[in-house]
């Protein structure tokens, strides 16, 4: 398991539909290695810090290994490291294989799995496809986001090395498929015990239960 890339930005102003929206959705890829604090690596930031950034969304991670998916799913050729938002660009962390509540060595910091990626409409504005929020939703290829319990550097081409394993063993997919597609109670219950699971999912999971 590595980091194929790491892509930082900070929030820019653009123009979509002759209206001014800022992001920090257009992340790019960094060549050195860069200093992770507990809420952004150097040089990264979110513009609506409501709906992104905070402890338990400090670090966005996407598998590389879904990008040739997409590429032949929507016919494009012109992905860039960073294509959907993500901070880390991952070999060998997959969603339906990694449990959310994981902690990992990610070069010199600890980091732990926190929930799955929950898309906005700014999305759809970085992959130029108005409908693609719908279609990552469906797809349950959500990436993962993370915790920072170390800080530490990181850079491309760093190991990811598992720490400790999740005793309630939910999969990041599992997690997502539960609050999304097949709400069952039982499995709320069992998903409410995940101690590093954040805040707001939680809640979700607590109405689920009643």
């Amino acid at each position: 398991m590595e980091i194929v890339s790491l892509n930082v930005s900070l929030p820019r102003e653009i123009e979509v539909g002759g209206q001014k929206v800022r992001t920090g959705i257009f992340k790019e890829p960094v060549d050195k290695r860069l200093m992770l604090h507990q809420l952004n690596f150097d040089g990264d930031g979110q513009a609506d810090l409501m709906a992104h950034g905070g402890i338990y969304k400090a670090v966005y991670g996407y598998p590389y290994e879904h990008y040739a998916t997409w590429q032949s799913e929507l016919e494009r050729d012109d992905f860039t490291y960073g294509q959907f938002g993500e901070n880390l660009t991952t070999r060998g962390l997959l969603e339906n294989e990694i449990y959310v509540g994981n902690v990992y060595r990610i070069g010199d910091a600890v980091l732990q799995i926190t929930q799955p990626r929950v898309p906005c409409y700014k999305l759809a504005i970085r992959m130029n496809d108005a409908k693609f929020v719908k279609k990552f939703m469906k797809a349950e290829r959500t990436g993962f986001y993370f915790r920072v319990i170390e800080e530490g550097e990181v850079g491309a081409g760093d190991s990811i090395t598992l720490l400790e394993e999740d005793p309630q063993q939910m999969t990041v997919q599992a997690i997502n498929h539960l609050l999304y597609f097949e709400q069952v109670s039982q499995l709320a219950e069992k998903a409410l015990k995940i101690d590093a699971l954040s805040p707001g999912w939680k809640d979700s999971f607590m109405k689920m239960v009643g």
